[in-house]
């Protein structure tokens, strides 16, 4: 009788790693996010996905490399849901209206993305430097927005000569920005910036912003 067998006869389904691995690297995220990879404690992981500390040694070999991997699956996760807005079927102008939108809204949404993205970069981007996930992945946004760029140049509406990368960069800026800051920012200007007509007219202003910028 072989070991699958004998589980299922004491009426124990046997391990499904896949299923394991997602429960690891779901606590993992809430954990480093919350507390960054120096203050995260991997026997908080393993308790919080069922586990303990070896299981989760074999599957990921170390804490850096768990993290790396939940940095990994956080940029895919905003490509992906990048790719679903089929921006490619919109005309130039909406197409990057939308992105704009998209941008800061998936950052209110997904406030663990900045925080991770804050982690990594206190550790200089060490754990992404080696990685072919990041350099695939995140390529597909730079001809996501070079894309919508060359089609609003084709059109007469967008400027010629505009960087994708750094277009990019500005949209990204001027969402992330507002969100780290908006605990001192909300004292500094003397408002709340998380109020819900303030974010939209914070979006608003990010629309308006980079349009002027590509528009003829």
């Amino acid at each position: 009788m072989n070991s699958n067998a004998k589980i299922k006869r004491a009426g124990k389904p046997p391990r499904d790693a896949e299923a394991t691995k997602a429960r690891i690297l779901e606590a993992a995220k809430k954990e480093f996010a919350k507390n960054g990879l120096a203050g995260a404690r991997v026997d908080v992981i393993a308790e919080r996905s069922l586990n303990n500390k070896r299981m989760m040694y074999h599957y990921f070999e170390s804490k850096d490399k768990l993290f790396q991997m939940v940095l990994e699956q956080a940029y895919v996760d905003i490509r992906t849901a990048e790719h679903k807005l089929n921006l490619e079927s919109l005309d130039p102008k909406e197409a990057l209206e939308t992105f704009v939108r998209f941008t800061f809204a998936y950052y209110l949404k997904h406030p663990e993305f900045i925080t991770l993205v804050n982690s990594a970069n206190l550790h200089r981007a060490k754990h992404l430097k080696g990685s072919e996930v990041i350099r695939t992945t995140n390529r597909k946004l730079v001809s996501l927005v070079g894309g919508i760029l060359a089609r609003g140049v084709e059109a007469g509406v967008f400027r010629d000569g505009i960087d994708p990368v750094q277009l990019n960069i500005t949209i990204a800026a001027i969402g992330y920005y507002y969100l780290t800051n908006r605990f001192t920012g909300s004292i500094i200007y003397e408002r709340d910036l998380m109020d819900k007509d303030a974010l939209e007219n914070r979006v608003a202003f990010n629309v308006e912003t980079i349009m002027r910028m590509v528009c003829v």
